[in-house]
């Protein structure tokens, strides 16, 4: 939180009290399933589980991922996310909850989204392979999250968080958002549970936007819910976007058994500060033969100063109330990240990003403006996709990727948006004629 003194809090002892959060008491149904089912669609029973099952890869249960994470906020804030806490973790296991979760994700948001072989692609590198010699015989999924209600994976986050702040008794939402698709979600959400949700303008990039909606939740914490979009923040905010994104990865476990009988070998997602990274990754961590790619925004590239690429230059810091890696200066001054996918400019990384990156679980790589801006066109020719800029970046590494890889490999993109959004920007730089819009 800018303008106010931070200072590590230590985890504290669980607290037998009733939460109160928004002024409003909230209400326990203690008819809890014992068995919780959070995707939606079939049941998951018949796919193969996990390899491994890490606790230590899951986080500690206090919202630290190794040093990263944790509760760096004024101690104003420490009891609204307590509470949070408390009631997050009430509705994971609350049967009630996760029934009308379901049936949302379903009928609302249009779950579950398709798991698209993307044949002319997969065609189109595998010929560029047969000319240069090299390997190149893998096939290529998209999961199509730019068919979610609203154009992205946001949705699936925002009606779960609403439907807490409904809970929660809080009349108002405040949320931050980059590239507008987590705005539009909360708006969407909050419009179909009655809640209000302002949605005000501010000058630069989603880490001012973030910067602005936290400073506003501050100033009324008796009325307003945070409703944060990604995974950065104080714990629980990264832990539950996670939890209410990893729908994604559920979903794809189960496609792929379907689709061919197996897991996916690699996954594919731009990482900005995480959210649909995670969402794709979480349910795969702990299958070993699973690689986890990630692809940051390296703008002009990574000497020019103008790039969103925090693993892959940056140092660790605290920023937004959590641990991680963070663009800063040799003072600890955070710096102005820039990407063309403009969801991707936040000068820092979700904890569990960081801990994957540390720990060596899931690999990290860049991709250009331009290189971005070439994978959206190619997938838009090609298959009548227009990606999201930020997906984009994905979809570009896999010109490095699709030729180190063995004939029959099975790779998932993340789609995470549609590219609506960005064909003013296609326009402006002269590589869409001005009729598409």
């Amino acid at each position: 939180v800018q303008g106010q003194p931070l200072r590590r809090v230590s985890a504290r002892n669980h607290r037998m009290r009733k939460s109160v959060v928004c002024g409003v008491s909230t209400k326990r149904h203690h008819h809890v399933s014992k068995v919780l089912s959070r995707n939606c669609g079939p049941s998951l029973d018949s796919v193969p589980k996990r390899t491994v099952e890490s606790q230590f890869l899951r986080g500690d249960g206090d919202g630290k991922f190794g040093r990263f994470g944790g509760k760096f906020v004024p101690e104003t804030l420490m009891s609204r996310l307590r509470d949070l806490e408390d009631e997050f973790n009430f509705v994971l296991n609350d049967h009630e909850f996760q029934e009308e979760l379901t049936t949302t994700l379903r009928d609302y948001v249009g779950r579950e989204t398709p798991l698209y072989f993307a044949g002319r692609l997969t065609e189109h590198y595998k010929n560029l392979a047969r000319t240069t010699g090299g390997g190149g015989g893998a096939d290529i999924f998209l999961k199509r999250e730019d068919l979610s209600h609203c154009g992205s994976h946001k949705i699936n986050n925002a009606v779960a968080q609403a439907m807490i702040a409904r809970r929660l008794g809080c009349s108002r939402v405040v949320a931050a958002t980059g590239a507008g698709q987590h705005g539009v979600a909360t708006a969407a959400a909050c419009a179909k549970l009655s809640l209000e949700c302002t949605v005000k303008s501010v000058e630069g990039t989603f880490k001012d936007a973030s910067s602005e909606a936290i400073r506003n939740w501050v100033e009324h914490l008796e009325t307003a819910y945070y409703l944060s979009g990604t995974v950065v923040g104080p714990h629980p905010c990264p832990v539950m976007v996670r939890e209410f994104q990893s729908v994604i990865g559920k979903e794809t476990r189960r496609q792929a058994n379907q689709l061919w009988g197996g897991k996916p070998d690699v996954l594919v997602a731009c990482v900005g500060s995480g959210s649909n990274a995670l969402g794709l990754f979480h349910e795969f961590v702990g299958d070993e033969d699973v690689r986890l790619v990630g692809v940051e925004a390296a703008g002009l590239g990574l000497d020019s100063g103008k790039h969103s690429a925090t693993l892959a230059v940056g140092d660790i810091g605290v920023y937004h109330g959590t641990m991680s890696y963070l663009l800063q200066d040799d003072q600890g001054q955070i710096l102005t990240p820039h990407s063309v996918g403009i969801g991707l400019e936040y000068p820092g990384v979700g904890p569990e990003i960081s801990f994957l990156k540390e720990t060596g679980r899931a690999e990290f790589y860049t991709a250009t403006d331009q290189e971005a801006i070439e994978a959206c066109m190619l997938l838009s020719r090609l298959e009548g996709i227009i990606p999201a800029l930020e997906a984009s970046h994905a979809l570009a590494f896999l010109d490095k990727l699709f030729p180190t890889l063995r004939d029959g490999t099975k790779v998932v993109v993340n789609c995470s948006g549609r590219g609506d959004k960005d064909l003013n920007t296609l326009i402006q730089r002269g590589i869409m004629p001005s009729s598409l819009c």
